[in-house]
């Protein structure tokens, strides 16, 4: 199975070592990360860093760890399905329409996201932890 990977997943593995993060790390998924959404778990280190107590130098080797077995997708794969994704999301929340628009680009892939946004919609399935336990 294809999953694209929201950013509360990926935040959720870097503040515990929580099932999330096992998923992730023993997953025979393929998982993928939108590249543009890298910037958003930028964003969060400082809360990460407090919240997980990891140290700087532990927080960027999780980070690269978790990228070992998720997928970047370039922006310009991400660009060819903007215009659909936001006709499906954008009146839901504007910024998930980058997963939306990722998931089209990526055939047969669900959202593993336990946000509660994309169930408002149904042109993409998602799935949540508790599925992917």
């Amino acid at each position: 199975m294809k999953i694209i990977v929201d950013v509360n997943i990926i935040l959720s593995a870097l503040i515990r070592d929580s099932t999330t993060r096992k998923i992730i790390l023993n997953s025979e998924f393929d998982l993928y990360f939108p590249e543009p959404s890298l910037h958003k778990i930028r964003k969060y280190k400082n809360y990460i860093l407090e919240k997980s107590g990891l140290s700087e130098e532990e927080y960027n080797k999780l980070m690269a760890t978790l990228f070992k077995y998720v997928r970047l997708v370039p922006t310009e794969e991400i660009e060819k399905n903007w215009s659909e994704a936001k006709k499906i999301m954008e009146h839901i929340d504007k910024e998930d329409v980058i997963f939306i628009a990722t998931a089209l680009g990526i055939i047969d892939s669900v959202i593993w996201s336990d946000d509660g946004h994309f169930e408002k919609q149904d042109k993409v399935k998602v799935v949540k932890t508790e599925d992917m336990v």
